[in-house]
């Protein structure tokens, strides 16, 4: 069985607010056996909200709404709904005293903008909304399931868990099916390679099975999903085997497979072995120690990161020899080695990565390029150094460049 997501709003549209909801949403209904056939975004004009609605219901037994539920005059779902459904404006007296509570405990008065929240369409099941004063609104016709709620993300969040997925999972308990994925973190080979590696599994694979190519710069993920199998039918099984030849046919490429962010593999990696890291970065001017320090508990193993920008950080602070700028220049083998040995050893370390390239959109040269980049790995008597000739913008390169530094640091370790 099939979901719509539609969110309302012109914030939305104009790009003033980033669309959270539908992301959410989707996992949410993803886990619960239904599959999100389209997203869609309205503004604010009834109309447009009216002829999603046509459209959804042709495609979907659910329709889900977020937005438009707010107190003010540009918030208009509530009648947009109450002229769809064929019904009127009531004034609910729970979700009244609910409002004055909430006003009441702020210490500020009421307005009547504010007391219009309590009205709802006569004929929808109202859910009471525990987290504001904007509730969300169940409508059923024709077999089909439509549900607004307020745009706020933990507001919907709470009403779509507590209330709408516990609704949906009775009314459709018949209909819903198993869906599972599986997924493999896969760094330092491209898509087209990787698609050319395991077109073989990939043709054989049951109607029932999808695979995904998910790519990011300097990553790709493997996504194998099985849908519309009952859950008696034991589908792990049957997936976690192909996910299984897949790894094996990859080898080193594979990160992990399960869908973690590369920083968070390799920290999980190195905190397993008790080992600990430094970053040493010229051109992507501490992005890498940013992902790194984004993952919760990555102080157990990252001591810190010298963004080595100019020449005479490098030398001053990683040690790097001025004979080595001087001759081979910043991006250079011979520089990122000295950097990634100075990093490990000032900060006392079992591994440092180090970075130093071109990201452009000037400064390259014919021989150095905009996108050349030079990555080392330092641990333990061993030193790893690469060359890289990435393509793309400025902020792609940076990230292609993180990524791959850290997808080197894993091939190093094990």
């Amino acid at each position: 069985m099939f979901a719509e997501i539609i969110t309302i709003g012109d914030e939305i549209l104009i790009g003033q607010v980033v669309d959270s909801n539908s992301a959410w949403l989707g996992r949410a209904f993803n886990a619960a056996g239904i599959t999100v056939r389209q997203i869609t975004t309205v503004g604010d004009a009834p109309l447009d909200l009216k002829n999603a609605l046509d459209q959804a219901s042709g495609r979907a037994e659910v329709v889900i709404m977020t937005g438009g539920l707010g107190p003010t005059k540009d918030d208009r779902t509530k009648q947009a709904l109450c002229d769809y459904f064929g019904g009127k404006l009531i004034v609910d007296n729970e979700v009244l005293e609910h409002v004055r509570t909430i006003f009441s405990r702020l210490k500020r008065p009421m307005l009547d903008s504010n007391l219009r929240q309590a009205e709802v369409p006569d004929n929808c099941t109202v859910l009471f909304n525990k987290e504001g004063t904007a509730p969300g609104m169940w409508f059923q016709r024709e077999g089909r399931i439509y549900v607004s709620l307020p745009g706020v993300p933990y507001e919907m969040k709470a009403l779509m868990t507590e209330q709408v997925l516990p609704r949906l999972a009775e009314y459709f308990r018949d209909q819903l099916t198993h869906i599972l994925h599986r997924t493999l973190v896969t760094a330092g080979i491209g898509e087209s390679h990787l698609a050319e590696l395991i077109a073989h599994i990939e043709n054989a694979l049951p109607a029932h099975i999808h695979l995904a190519y998910l790519p990011r710069p300097g990553m790709v993920r493997l996504r194998l999903s099985t849908y519309g199998i009952r859950k008696e039918a034991e589908p792990e099984a049957e997936l976690d085997e192909y996910v299984s030849r897949i790894h094996d046919l990859l080898g080193e490429y594979v990160l992990a497979t399960e869908d973690l962010p590369v920083p968070a593999i390799v920290l999980s990696r190195l905190k397993e072995r008790g080992e600990t890291l430094a970053t040493a970065e010229s051109c992507t001017g501490g992005y890498l120690a940013h992902l790194l320090t984004s993952i919760a508990g990555a102080s157990d193993v990252f001591a810190g990161s010298v963004v080595a920008y100019a020449n005479h950080v490098k030398s001053g602070i990683l040690g790097v020899q001025e004979l080595t700028l001087q001759q081979f220049g910043a991006v250079s083998l011979e520089t990122v080695r000295e950097m990634a040995t100075g990093a490990r050893g000032k900060m006392g370390t079992d591994y440092a990565i180090a970075v130093s390239g071109i990201m452009g959109p000037g400064g390259g040269t014919p021989e150095k390029p905009v996108g050349t980049v030079w990555i080392a790995v330092a641990g333990k008597g061993q030193l790893q150094t690469e060359m890289f000739s990435f393509s793309g913008k400025r902020p792609q390169l940076i990230e292609r460049t993180a990524i791959t530094a850290l997808g080197m640091l894993f091939r190093f370790l094990r």
